[in-house]
């Protein structure tokens, strides 16, 4: 049953994500300390006495991200790591897309494939997620995880609680795009340029054999 309701989630949660430098690669929060870390036999312990735990990555099979959250929970309660590990989270956003002529709302996974965990990194912590069924291991360089800074934490937290939700651009700049609403409806042309800021496309539409440029809202535009 477990396993059915992982598949639903993987064919539910499209594994791509809007356009962004996050989207790249969570390892990327990390790469340029790895370059300058020296690799260790033991693991750090953090000595901040006012709070001493971390963010920290964990990487899992790509859609199923809840079963492991679900797993990972199970596990601090039962052997009682509720004082040193302290939240799992799963980072999405809601994506705004258009299905044959329709918008819908839809959740996305900003990092398929990565959980968030918050903990207080020991010998003890680290192998009690290590070993949680459907971890592959944490991000860093060979056994020692590499937290995220503050700032970074920041970023994610504030894309997740974002109030509007993004749109999801699934064309691109050369592709023939069929437009779904507004006077030009049902119309194809070519998309010239793609504005992020502004959440428009230019596209070029044929009218009596001249190539005439059309600005629109994404959400008016799907692909051909």
């Amino acid at each position: 049953m477990d396993e059915a309701n992982s598949k639903d989630e993987a064919e539910e949660l499209d594994n791509s994500s809007a356009s962004s430098p996050l989207n790249d690669s969570v390892e990327t929060l990390v790469d340029e300390r790895l370059a300058s870390e020296k690799e260790t036999s033991s693991l750090p312990i953090e000595d901040d006495e006012e709070d001493p735990s971390d963010w920290f990555v964990i990487h899992c099979y790509s859609g199923y991200e809840k079963k492991v959250r679900h797993n990972l929970e199970q596990r601090i309660e039962t052997m009682g790591m509720k004082d040193m590990i302290f939240d799992v989270i799963i980072p999405t956003q809601e994506e705004v897309e258009v299905r044959d002529g329709k918008r819908r709302t839809v959740e996305r996974h900003i990092f398929p494939g990565y959980v968030l965990i918050n903990l207080i990194l020991t010998e003890e912590s680290w192998f009690v997620v290590r070993n949680t069924p459907g971890v592959t291991g944490f991000v860093g360089m060979g056994n020692l995880p590499t937290p995220l800074r503050p700032e970074e934490v920041a970023q994610i937290i504030k894309r997740m609680e974002a109030d509007s939700p993004m749109i999801n651009v699934t064309f691109k700049v050369g592709e023939r795009v069929r437009i779904v609403d507004g006077p030009f409806n049902d119309f194809r042309g070519v998309v010239a340029n793609i504005d992020m800021e502004r959440t428009k496309v230019r596209i070029m539409v044929s009218f009596f054999g001249r190539e005439t440029p059309v600005e629109l809202d994404f959400l008016q535009v799907e692909k051909a």
